[in-house]
């Protein structure tokens, strides 16, 4: 915090109405009924169909992102990116509750590293019903200069999972997806300013999209299973119109992972279960 002088974090609070239409579909996205997810409470991650941002659109950048205001430092860096999280799950979160989400940023640092600087932001949220908390999550939060968004080439990753699953993500499903969590981020539909604007070789998958197909994964294969903590980092961009995995390996916790086309890892998940 001291990188920010005079900056002062700012806490913001949100209420929403956890209604069941956005689980209904999410569910329509990953192509299924939803039947291995709890019957009167959201499944893991889908509180992140909730807490929207509600910027006007005058506010919105050349990016899609809206502008960063008072609750995010003053960073002076083009680019943003959702690089990962943890999160404690304490309590579940009933369909129709009114939740409410207490956001403050605990850390922010500059760092210079190969790739220029970066500037590393976390934010914790803390979601609440009926005054207790459910969810403790940290958000960790990358700004970074106009580069290369093009990963360099790398071998496929050791690992062997226990249970595999195929996808492949066309332009469609990240325009729902998108949609579902009103993130007008270009690089995930804007093809043009993927490539040209921010250099990546076609539309990047969103980050959250893989961690929740990851914990969905995880509870279609192993039914009745309860998470009490989920931690995920993104390792490397996945693309579209290109073959990928959703992949499963360990018992009380378990390593989850989406890997591309070369077999390299892409997101990188773990999950504690009860």
């Amino acid at each position: 915090m001291e990188q920010f002088e005079g900056w002062t974090p700012v806490e913001a609070v949100q209420t929403d109405d956890l209604v069941a239409a956005p689980l209904r579909r999410l569910a329509a996205l990953f192509d299924h009924d939803g039947a291995h997810w709890p019957a009167d409470a959201l499944p893991p991650l889908a509180h992140w169909l909730y807490f929207l941002p509600e910027a006007p659109q005058s506010t919105i950048g050349t990016d899609g992102h809206p502008a960063r205001g008072a609750a995010l430092p003053p960073i002076d860096a083009p680019r943003r990116m959702w690089a990962g999280g943890r999160l404690t799950f304490h309590a579940p979160l009933p369909i129709g509750a009114k939740a409410v989400r207490r956001s403050i940023v605990t850390d922010a640092r500059v760092k210079d590293g190969r790739s220029g600087r970066l500037t590393f932001v976390t934010v914790r949220h803390d979601i609440l019903v009926d005054g207790k908390t459910a969810i403790v999550e940290e958000q960790d939060l990358v700004f970074r200069g106009a580069g290369n968004g093009t990963p360099p080439p790398a071998p496929a990753g050791p690992r062997v999972a226990q249970v595999q699953q195929a996808v492949q993500f066309d332009a469609t499903a990240l325009f729902r997806f998108s949609a579902l969590t009103f993130n007008a981020h270009r690089i995930h539909y804007d093809r043009p300013y993927a490539i040209e604007e921010e250099q990546y070789p076609d539309l990047v998958v969103h980050g959250p999209y893989q961690a929740m197909l990851l914990a969905d994964h995880l509870l279609r294969q192993r039914r009745g299973t309860r998470l009490t903590h989920f931690s995920f980092r993104g390792a490397r961009p996945l693309f579209v119109d290109r073959p990928a995995a959703l992949n499963l390996a360990g018992e009380s916790k378990v390593a989850l992972w989406t890997t591309d086309q070369d077999g390299c890892a892409c997101m990188e998940a773990e999950a504690q279960t009860a």
